[in-house]
């Protein structure tokens, strides 16, 4: 058996992204021996269909299932129809989620999307244009609404706030390092080009 995990590092010790189409990376891993793959999501930029190019990558991997915190309409009917469970709520560390799943009781395929289409596309994006004011994720995050969608909290009551803000807490520091690697890559190019 082999799962999928939205990542926000490519480490077994890092953090569940709360992100499906727009997670950093992707780890495949072999819940019975914990042996993974971490893919850098060749979605994670696109500027439309995010959702459904990165849950035809992750369906290509012939998983059984995918751990992460959301996953909106489009990814979450491409992976149901290739046959993927998808379970939704999901965060804190990536090997802890694994053997949780891998125990059998502590999560469930999820019946449905729990965020609108384009909900993790961030500051300003999407085709809603503006956000809505107040609206947040399961994460904390802001959300957009689509058109003719309101926006709403995808997760009510799926965390206590202590394990919340814990992952945040978690979620913020792994953000910083990849912040960190980011700047790195742009100063490294910036000296190339010049």
């Amino acid at each position: 058996m082999k799962i999928a995990v939205t990542a926000s590092t490519p480490q077994l010790d890092g953090l569940v992204d709360p992100r499906f189409g727009r997670c950093p990376y992707y780890l495949f891993v072999d819940p019975e021996t914990m042996v993974f793959e971490a893919v850098e999501n060749p979605h994670v930029g696109a500027s439309s269909g995010a959702g459904i190019q990165a849950a035809q990558f992750v369906a290509g991997k012939n998983v059984e299932a995918v751990l992460t915190g959301s996953c909106g309409p489009n990814a979450f009917q491409v992976l149901r129809s290739a046959g993927v469970k998808v379970v939704i709520g999901v965060g804190g560390n990536i090997s802890e989620a694994v053997q949780k799943y891998a125990s059998g009781g502590a999560f469930r395929e999820a019946d449905g999307p729990d965020v609108p289409a384009h909900s993790g596309m961030g500051m300003g994006a999407g085709r809603g244009g503006g956000r809505m004011a107040g609206a947040r994720n399961r994460a904390g995050f802001a959300m957009e609404a689509s058109p003719g969608q309101p926006a709403q909290d995808p997760a009510p009551g799926r965390m206590s706030p202590e394990a919340e803000l814990d992952a945040l807490k978690r979620q913020a520091q792994d953000l910083r390092r990849h912040m960190d690697r980011v700047s790195e890559r742009i100063v490294n190019l910036e000296k190339q080009i010049k």
